[in-house]
Parts: C-alpha cells; sequence; structure tokens
C-alpha cells in the first residue's frame, strides 16, 4: 500500500494518477476540459481510462476508446451485454491496480455508476460528473449514486439541493457548453456560411440526434413544416442531421412530407450553426433545448416516447415535474412550448411555432430571461470542476486505504 502525505490524500513518492471515464462524445469534450484545467492544480499528474480523441489530446492515455460505451437502446445493449460486462470487468480491475489518487466517472451512469460503488468499496476516491435527471425522475436515485461517488458535480443550480436531502456532497460547477457559447450570436454570419438569404423567415427543424427519436418525431415534424410552408410561400427550414443514419431516415421523412425543396436546407451535422441561423427552432426534448436558448432562440419543443414506456411511467408516477424541457426548468416557467406525447400533433407544433412568428414582441421579450440564465450557468465549469476535485484530493485517506 502508498504511503500518503500528512496534510493531503496525494501519494507520496510518484506523480498524482488520475483515472476518467467518457462514454459517447459529450463526455469526451467534458473530459478535455477537465483534464487541462486539473493540469493548473497538478502539473505532472497522469491520467488514463476510457475517452476519446478530446481526451486523448489532452493527455489521457485511453486504455479503451469512448466508443465501445457508446450503445443506444435496449436491443442493442443486450446484443453487446456479455463484451459490456467483460470490459467492465477488465477496466475496474486495472483501474484498481494502477492505483489511482481518484477516479472520475464522467455522464454514462448505467457504466460509470457501477464502476464507481466497486472502486469506492475497494478504498478510492470517486467523483461523478454531471448527474443523472434526479429533479425529474425518481429522486431516489440520489442515494444510490451517493453510494457510488464521494463527490457529484452538476451542472445545473437545481440539483445540489436534492443530493444534500440525502446527504451527498454535490457541487454545481456550471455549465460548459454556457462557457463556450457566446451571449450574443451572429444570426447573418450563420446563415452566410450555410448559403441561406439573409433576410428569410427561416424555421430550424431538430427531430432529435438518435434513430428511435426521428422515427417518432420526424413525421410530425415535418408534417408541421409542411403547413407552415403552405401558409407562408417566404418560410425556410434547415435541418441538421445529426449523423449519417439519421440523415437517411430523415431524407425519407421529407420526402413523404412533400417539404418544398427550393426551400429546404438539409446538412451534415452544423446543429449549432442552424440554431443561431434560425428565427425559430422546433426540436426534441433534450440538451439541444439548452443550446437553443443559450444561441438565444425562440423554441417549440416536442417529444413522444414508446406509448407502452409511456403508460408504465405514467402509472408509477415516475415523473416529478410537470416542464421537462431544460429553459423551462431552469427558469422555473413556461420560456418555450411543450408539446409531449399526445399533444405533439402537427396542428399543434405548427399552431405554436406561428405564434413566435406572428409575435416578435414576445420573442425580444424572452431575451433577459435567456441572458440571465446563460450566465447563471457561466461559472467556468472545468475550472470549478477541478477545483472541486482538487478539494478531495486534499482530504487524508482513512487508515487502511491503499
Amino acid at each position: 500500500m502508498s504511503a500518503v502525505t500528512q496534510d493531503s490524500g496525494l501519494a507520496l513518492g510518484r506523480k498524482p494518477r488520475i483515472a476518467l471515464v467518457a462514454g459517447e462524445a459529450s463526455g469526451d469534450l467534458l473530459g478535455a476540459g477537465l483534464i487541462n484545467a486539473l493540469r493548473a492544480h497538478y502539473p505532472d499528474a497522469e491520467f488514463a481510462g476510457i475517452g476519446g480523441d478530446a481526451m486523448r489530446n489532452a493527455g489521457c492515455e485511453t486504455w479503451f476508446d469512448a466508443s465501445e460505451l457508446a450503445l443506444m437502446g435496449l436491443a442493442e445493449i443486450l446484443r453487446h451485454l456479455p463484451r459490456l460486462l467483460k470490459l467492465r470487468k477488465e477496466f475496474r480491475q486495472r483501474v484498481l491496480d494502477w492505483q489511482p489518487d481518484v477516479f472520475i466517472g464522467i455522464d454514462a451512469p448505467d457504466f460509470n455508476l457501477g464502476v464507481e460503488k466497486w472502486l469506492k468499496q475497494r478504498g478510492l476516491r470517486t467523483v461523478h460528473y454531471v448527474s443523472p435527471s434526479v429533479w425529474a425522475w425518481r429522486e431516489k436515485r440520489a442515494e444510490k449514486i451517493g453510494a457510488s461517488a464521494d463527490l457529484v458535480l452538476c451542472l445545473f443550480p437545481m440539483e445540489p439541493p436534492i443530493y444534500a436531502r440525502h446527504g451527498i456532497d454535490a457541487r454545481f460547477v456550471g455549465h460548459p457548453m454556457a462557457d463556450e457559447i457566446p451571449l450574443h450570436t451572429d444570426r447573418a454570419a450563420a446563415r452566410q456560411a450555410l448559403g441561406i438569404p439573409e433576410q428569410a423567415k427561416l424555421l430550424a427543424v431538430l427531430p432529435g440526434s438518435r434513430l428511435g427519436e426521428v422515427s417518432r418525431l420526424g413525421p410530425p415534424f415535418f408534417a408541421a413544416a409542411w403547413q407552415l410552408c403552405e401558409q407562408d410561400r417566404g418560410l425556410h427550414i434547415v435541418v441538421p442531421a445529426a449523423n449519417a443514419k439519421c440523415k437517411a431516415m430523415i431524407t425519407e421523412q421529407i420526402r413523404s412530407a412533400a417539404l418544398p425543396s427550393a426551400r429546404l436546407h438539409l446538412l451534415d451535422g452544423k446543429a449549432r450553426q442552424a440554431m443561431v441561423a434560425a428565427d425559430v427552432v422546433m426540436l426534441a426534448s433534450g440538451t439541444a433545448t439548452l443550446e437553443t436558448m443559450l444561441v438565444k432562440r425562440p423554441m417549440v419543443v416536442g417529444y413522444r416516447v414508446a406509448e407502452l414506456t409511456y403508460r408504465i411511467v405514467k402509472a408509477l408516477g415516475l415523473i416529478k415535474v410537470n416542464r421537462f424541457a431544460l429553459p423551462n426548468v431552469l427558469a422555473g416557467k413556461d420560456l418555450a412550448p411543450e408539446l409531449i406525447q399526445h399533444e405533439c400533433t402537427p396542428d399543434n407544433l405548427a399552431a405554436a411555432v406561428r405564434n413566435w412568428f406572428e409575435h416578435p414582441d414576445c420573442v425580444t421579450g424572452l431575451q433577459d430571461d435567456y441572458q440571465q440564465l446563460h450566465r447563471q450557468l457561466r461559472q467556468d465549469a472545468s475550472a470549478r470542476a477541478a477545483d472541486a476535485v482538487a478539494g478531495l484530493l486534499q482530504t487524508p485517506r482513512k487508515q487502511g486505504q491503499p
């Protein structure tokens, strides 16, 4: 067992070691930002674990690539379950053998919380970065997270008080996206870059980044877009596709909806540019709603899940909130209309979008709320997260810990 210093929990006689796991692109970026910020505290630290290109470029040795964990949907997870279980067993033992000073699981709770708990039980300090949505459903999950992590780093200010009710150390660090996006964005420059007429009336349509979302939301979204195009012959539609598979599905949905090709702009990625360029955004509930808020555009939020899932969730009372879109949750009021499940129809979507176009004064009225929320989340998140981790590392390990 390694000796520890008298005034900190760092092992004597070697460089600080920090293990991290990120399971998808967003986590990889969070991990890279955190690594760079941690170097301000520990310039000679060693970083290793699971990550992608961003973490590797920041100096992390990746024992496995983040893509190994990037699975979506129950069927896909079940198909890869034996491989994932083998990977998890091998990885957590490798972490334990490496004896890091702290393990940081970044999002990916299905994988990370189990690894964190196993390592914590064996004396390692553990951190979970990005809280699951305990504010929305199953608050009791906070206790499970507390059993896995010594410290939880939260992106949103309403999250730490929930953990506090369960005696868990959780810190609000802010959201890296709020640090990255400027307080004022340039609509004209975004339109020029995308080849969209500067004076056009423009609706951005984002039916999701996963095939399941696109399959459920694309038809009502594009049917609503067709209605709006029929009523306003000057309206242009911009649609950023998250990936090649989504683009193929979206292309077929657009064809079925008979949207006018001359006024349609289908993009490979470039979601943020499309949001900035747009006058109004119609999109799936999720992180994209936060991004739309940060670029200061009015939005209409729609969402559908499988009908059986919806009925089970409703019947069991698992959802504890009346608002789902992040801007509405953060503001504590309705900044954007939410059309969920049976309300997510072409007629309702089109009417909500039309309302924004017809009432520019309402769009103007949003800006103060958007600015306030942006500043609230703009906390230099990576630096604050690194400060919190460094604080944990100043706490000596208990007698008998590695």
